[in-house]
């Protein structure tokens, strides 16, 4: 049901007033912009006339009718309300606020390229919308800790009453402040239950959980007799679909899993994996290539490990419950053979040069493979080339630095007794871009001399603290994997049914471990070897550990910490280490933001290669063009500390998604040649004539 219907209702249903008023119902709004940072407007609703109560319809799925202020609201965006008072009269106001500082007028100037790659990428190619069986009802505002004397002061509709949408059912009380709250949806009412006991007139709308924090009651459910529509909080109708990007990544994904005869899930590859890693295939006489296989590997799962695995599974669970975990699984699984393909044609069509540096990855297999194929397709070769390095330069900037930065930068600042390091952006930046620097001033070799040695240790922190709290809950095991597994083939219908949980499991591994986005080919280019299969056969062992092992470890945390039945608010980053904390103590979050700074600093030097390579092909490979990109990542790095760039930002982030569109392309018109190359290969190993030299 679409949002007019939904209004169209709002004049079928019974009244309830508190007050009787003659004078004409108006609205005015009151928007004010208090400081020169991003999304920061302050909105006030005031109305006139009417009967109360009023319902406040806001432009913004997340704000409720019930709200009649709101803050954060960002500037450049229209904000328009509805009111609708007791007997059904409406009255719209509209307001804008003007972007005023340097910040904001930069993102207001990007807003439109980013709506036009979010309309590009997540297109939805099926849609539909969301139904569920019921509706629970919490109070508005309930988990707000300034509220105190906030309780339900009388039922209107008795336990087991048939009520109508929008359909008042109790009073609450907030201090000297009476409104009601409605039903949602025509259904029958069943008043909450709490510790066996239920929610009577008089009670708390909110109660202290075992963790010691604040929870919103269960006031009441409505049981649907057919199940209908999910409402958001302004009224409008949940929908769910498929992005045209994460069926672009999917397919791609599946496409050479089965291409190549589902190659991840072969044991002797994996074996044949583990040997590469070890060294046992590295032959002393080989010169070609700059870091070992072992580096290669290190340096690109040091830009894939990281908030994707924190926030990410956070996010999957909150939309998707335990069961996104997986779907999440499951699209690692065929991630691998993605990253296969990746990194075997990376190595194949590096070039070098004179002074053995190696330039690899999408913009020279692109470039170089499809001009293999006739006139053609070398002129969609470079068409797609010079595309992928447009993305790559602009993502390295963004989501390779900026996001990794400021995320690290809000983790810390959000430690307890560390809220004052908010003022000191600018150093923070500024060590961090030193320390950075140090580092990528000397190329792919020191990139991996620290890679491979601060990815098994932030992977080592990060692993070992989920490890114990699995360990202290290791009777519960059987029950973490059974929500995993039952939440994904009958999950409850509020996230979106089995293709729901399915499509929000493949979105956030899709989005974790980057199989098909084009960037970790790039590291593998560099390893030391003449056989490019083999450096495919090292790659494909990254979904495994990024989304295998560390997300299912991430999210068995959060499912044994009791924030899937009730995060609390909390959502990403935040959620995961409430998870941690909840374990092993406050301590948690130290070790957490600890190994959350060693994930964005390994992320920003891995990704500044990339974005490197990507300037070099566009601008040609010399020392004054490596400096200036060099000195821009350095400056982007205490930008992102310091200050909010918005939709810069979300641009630079949708900036990496796009480069799976000219990635997966040219990997699929040359997928024969993968599949070739791959025989080939496998053949002589199995034959001898590839051999171990240890």
């Amino acid at each position: 049901m679409r949002f007019a219907k939904v209004l169209a209702l709002l004049f079928l249903i019974s009244t309830y007033s508190f007050t009787q008023n003659n004078e004409s119902l108006s609205v005015t709004i009151n928007a004010v912009n208090p400081t020169s940072a991003i999304d920061d407007v302050e909105v006030k609703v005031h109305v006139k006339g009417g009967q109360k109560p009023y319902k406040y319809v806001w432009n913004d799925s997340k704000i409720s009718i019930y709200n009649k202020d709101f803050k954060g609201w960002s500037e450049g965006t229209p904000i328009k309300v509805m009111v609708i008072d007791a007997v059904l009269d409406t009255a719209y106001a509209e307001a804008y606020v003007e972007a005023e500082g340097f910040e904001e007028k930069v993102s207001v100037i990007m807003k439109p390229a980013v709506g036009f790659l979010q309309w590009v990428l997540f297109k939805n190619v099926w849609s539909d919308t969301v139904k569920v069986d019921d509706f629970t009802l919490k109070a508005p505002f309930a988990i707000d800790q300034d509220k105190t004397d906030y309780t339900l002061k009388e039922w209107l509709k008795p336990d087991g009453a048939k009520v109508e949408h929008l359909e008042p059912i109790a009073i609450l009380k907030d201090e000297d402040d009476e409104f009601p709250i409605y039903a949602m949806g025509n259904g029958i009412l069943r008043h909450g239950i709490h510790k066996e006991n239920t929610v009577k007139a008089g009670d708390d709308v909110f109660f202290i959980n075992r963790r010691g924090s604040r929870t919103d009651k269960v006031l009441a459910t409505i049981e649907y007799e057919e199940a209908q529509p999910f409402i958001y909080p302004n009224l409008s109708n949940r929908t769910q679909g498929i992005p045209l990007i994460v069926a672009w990544l999917v397919f791609g994904s599946i496409f050479f899993s089965i291409k190549l005869g589902f190659i991840q899930f072969n044991p002797k590859m994996i074996r044949h994996s583990i040997d590469l890693i070890r060294g046992r295939y590295d032959d002393p006489s080989q010169k070609k290539g700059e870091v070992s296989h072992f580096q290669a590997l290190m340096t690109a799962l040091s830009a894939t490990i990281g908030l994707g695995n924190i926030a990410g599974v956070a996010i999957a669970i909150s939309m998707g419950g335990p069961g996104a975990t997986f779907w999440l699984i499951v699209a690692g699984l065929f991630g691998m053979a993605m990253k296969f393909v990746e990194a075997t044609m990376g190595v194949k069509y590096r070039i070098h040069q004179a002074d053995g540096e190696v330039s690899g990855g999408p913009m020279y297999y692109l470039s170089r493979g499809l001009a293999l194929r006739g006139p053609g397709y070398r002129k969609l070769g470079k068409v797609l080339a010079t595309m992928f390095a447009i993305l790559a330069v602009g993502g390295s900037f963004g989501g390779g630095n900026m996001f990794q930065i400021n995320n690290a930068f809000n983790q810390l600042q959000g430690l307890p007794g560390w809220e004052g390091l908010s003022s000191y952006g600018v150093y923070f930046g500024l060590v961090m871009a030193i320390l950075v620097g140090i580092v990528i001033v000397g190329g792919i070799r020191s990139i991996a001399k620290v890679t491979d040695k601060v990815v098994p240790l932030m992977v080592g922190v990060y692993v070992v603290s989920a490890l114990i709290i699995i360990g202290l809950n290791y009777n519960n095991l059987g029950y973490g994997f059974s929500l995993i597994f039952k939440g994904a083939f009958s999950p409850d219908a509020i996230y979106g049914g089995f293709i729901g949980v399915l499509i929000i499991g493949f979105q956030r591994a899709a989005f974790s471990n980057e199989a098909g986005i084009g960037s970790s080919p790039i590291a593998h280019s560099a390893a030391k070897t003449e056989r490019p299969v083999s450096e495919g056969t090292v790659a494909l062992l990254e979904p495994f550990l990024d989304t295998v092992v560390v997300c299912t470890m991430t999210a068995l945390v959060i499912i044994f910490s009791g924030y899937t039945i009730d995060s609390e608010g909390l959502e990403g980053a935040a959620l995961t280490s409430a998870a941690f904390a909840s374990t092993l103590g406050p301590w948690a979050l130290y070790v957490l933001s600890f190994a959350v700074l060693l994930f964005a600093f390994s992320t920003m030097i891995s990704w500044s290669y990339y974005g490197l390579k990507a300037w070099e092909y566009l601008f040609g490979e010399s020392k004054r063009a490596a400096l200036i990109y060099k000195f821009l990542f350095l400056c982007f790095v205490v930008i992102g500390a310091s200050i909010g760039l918005g939709a810069v930002l979300d641009f630079s982030d949708l900036m990496i998604l796009g480069m799976a569109f000219p990635n997966i392309l040219g990997l699929l018109i040359m997928s024969n040649e993968i599949k070739g190359d791959a025989k080939e290969y496998f053949s002589k190993v199995k034959s001898g004539v590839i051999k171990k030299f240890k």
